[in-house]
């Protein structure tokens, strides 16, 4: 009896013996990973096809990434399932900062409002940090008697139901912005979806859809030709190649902001080393004088958030998001 009384001891001994080792390995493992990270290839899944401001985002911090860290830097783009197919992919990677998310705010905020069935969770994702912003453009066909924000207001009061606006999609930026713009306006126009910028601008253009609110990548040319109003930019600031165009604020629309993002995630369960190490590479890369002015180029504004910042911007914008969707009964196709 007393040799199997010691014997149970001796077995909880170790145990606890096992446990406090362990205890105080885990951090020390985790510290050595991130010393070593990173020593291979970082993939940047980006679920968009190329072009566009999330693909061009991506390509702005994976150079300079590459040349920081000292590793290849491998954009992969996974379009498809409205980015469902990039999302579930990073999602379900290995917890090792090497598979990277590109996400851009369209998805990540909507399609977990809209859609019931994802093959991905918020939980699944970690923010590494906010990379790129992109302003909007509300955009107008020269046949719209209106030359301001102000005017274009009144006159869309007066005229309920007689404008069609484009999107880039259901659920997309530029369909949940427009409607937060007829919310807070108390104008009525008719939406009008598209299957991205490029066969919505034909339209427009063409004067079958007289609005649209999207980045100014798809309409900077045609408002520079005379082809398209631009009646107001939806950032804070204007645009540094619209200089003429006042911001929503100061066309007197105050509080109206439209902000489409770009920031990295990984999954969840990677080393908060690691994601921070990756997060201090990825701030340096932004932070380079070459990559604001490639970014200035593509009409795209570099800007940095930490993790934690971009968790309180995806936040504030979901909430925003969430509540003109449910006033404007918005569902997913």
């Amino acid at each position: 009896m007393k040799h199997l009384t010691r014997r149970r001891l001796n077995t909880a001994l170790l145990a606890t013996t096992l446990i406090s080792a362990s205890t105080v390995l885990a951090p020390l493992a985790a510290h050595a990973q991130a010393d070593a990270y990173p020593n291979k290839t970082i993939t940047l899944i980006v679920p968009n096809p190329p072009g566009g401001l999330v693909d061009t985002s991506a390509r702005l911090v994976s150079d300079p990434l590459a040349r920081l860290t000292g590793q290849s830097v491998v954009v992969d783009n996974k379009p498809g399932g409205s980015g469902n197919l990039a999302y579930a992919n990073v999602a379900r990677s290995a917890k090792d900062g090497y598979t990277v998310l590109v996400s851009y705010s369209g998805y990540h905020i909507a399609n977990p409002i809209l859609m019931d069935k994802l093959p991905w969770e918020l939980k699944d994702l970690t923010p590494v940090g906010l990379i790129t912003v992109a302003t909007n453009v509300i955009a107008v066909h020269p046949s719209v008697p209106a030359n301001n924000l102000k005017e274009f207001i009144a006159w869309a009061k007066q005229n309920p139901g007689k404008l069609n606006y484009a999107s880039q999609g259901n659920g997309s930026v530029s369909h949940i912005g427009t409607e937060i713009f007829k919310q807070q306006t108390g104008i009525d126009m008719t939406h009008v979806p598209y299957k991205g910028s490029g066969q919505a601008i034909q339209d427009v253009l063409a004067g079958q859809v007289q609005v649209f609110i999207t980045t100014p990548p798809s309409v900077m040319g045609h408002v520079l030709s005379g082809k398209l109003k631009a009646l107001a930019v939806t950032g804070k600031i204007r645009h540094p190649q619209l200089p003429q165009v006042p911001t929503a604020s100061e066309a007197g629309l105050t509080g109206f902001e439209l902000e489409s993002w770009v920031a990295l995630y990984v999954a969840s369960g990677t080393p908060k080393e690691v994601v921070q190490k990756l997060s201090a590479d990825v701030k340096r890369s932004m932070e380079l004088p070459e990559t604001k002015q490639r970014g200035d180029a593509a009409g795209i504004e570099v800007r940095y958030l930490t993790p934690d910042n971009t968790t309180k911007l995806l936040d504030r914008d979901t909430a925003s998001w969430a509540k003109a969707i449910k006033a404007g009964n918005i569902k997913s196709d």
